[in-house]
C-alpha cells in the first residue's frame, strides 16, 4: 500500500494542474472543481490495484474524472424539482406560433463567436441560470462530450425526457443569449 501512497502522491503533484483545468471548464466554479479532483484522487488511491498500467495514468485518471463530473452532475440532477411553468408558454402562443417578442433572430455566422470573451461570459451566465435540471443535462451533453444515451444513463432519465430537457434547454439559452449578447449589439 505504501507504493500506491507514493504514486498517488506522485499523480497529484504532476496531474492536478490538467485535471483542475479541465474540471473548471466543465463546471464553472473552482471551490466544486477542486473537490471533484480530490475526489478523482482518492478513487486513484482506493482503485490502484485495479489499474493495470494498460493505459496512460493521465488517460485513467481523466476517466474517473469524468465520472466524478458526471456524479456532480447527476446529484444536481437529483436534488432539484424542474420549474413548474411551462417554457412553451412563454415562446409560443396558443396557436403554437412564436409570440413576436421571442420570435428567432437572425444569428450571423461568426467563426469567431466562441472565442469572443464577452460572449464566453453571457453564454456562461445564461447556462447558469437555467434550471439545475436543464444544466445538469446540457452540461453532461455539450460540455461532457457525452451523447444522449450516456446522459439519461448517468441522469437516470427517459429518452423522451431527455429530448423535453434539452429541447427547453436550447429555447431559454437562445433567448437569453438574444436578450444580452444580440441586443447589446
Amino acid at each position: 500500500m505504501e507504493t500506491a501512497k507514493a504514486e498517488i502522491i506522485s499523480f497529484v503533484k504532476t496531474y492536478t494542474g490538467d485535471l483542475l483545468a479541465y474540471t473548471i471548464s466543465k463546471v464553472q466554479q473552482k471551490e466544486i472543481a477542486e473537490d471533484i479532483v480530490q475526489d478523482t484522487f482518492l478513487s486513484a488511491y482506493e482503485g490502484y490495484k485495479n489499474f493495470k498500467g494498460k493505459s496512460n495514468v493521465k488517460t485513467w485518471l481523466f476517466s474517473i474524472l469524468k465520472n466524478k463530473i458526471a456524479d456532480h452532475f447527476r446529484l444536481k440532477y437529483k436534488h432539484n424539482q424542474m420549474p413548474s411553468s411551462d417554457i412553451f408558454q412563454k415562446f409560443f402562443n396558443k396557436n403554437e406560433r412564436w409570440k413576436s417578442e421571442f420570435r428567432p433572430q437572425y444569428w450571423r455566422d461568426d467563426e469567431e463567436l466562441p472565442e469572443d470573451e464577452e460572449f464566453k461570459k453571457i453564454f456562461n451566465d445564461c447556462l447558469d441560470n437555467l434550471p439545475e435540471k436543464w444544466s445538469s443535462v446540457v452540461h453532461l451533453k455539450f460540455l461532457g462530450e457525452y451523447n444522449s444515451k450516456e446522459v439519461c444513463s448517468k441522469l437516470d432519465i427517459s429518452k423522451s425526457n431527455f429530448w423535453q430537457i434539452m429541447h427547453r434547454a436550447k429555447l431559454q439559452l437562445r433567448n437569453c443569449i438574444e436578450m444580452n449578447w444580440f441586443k447589446s449589439k
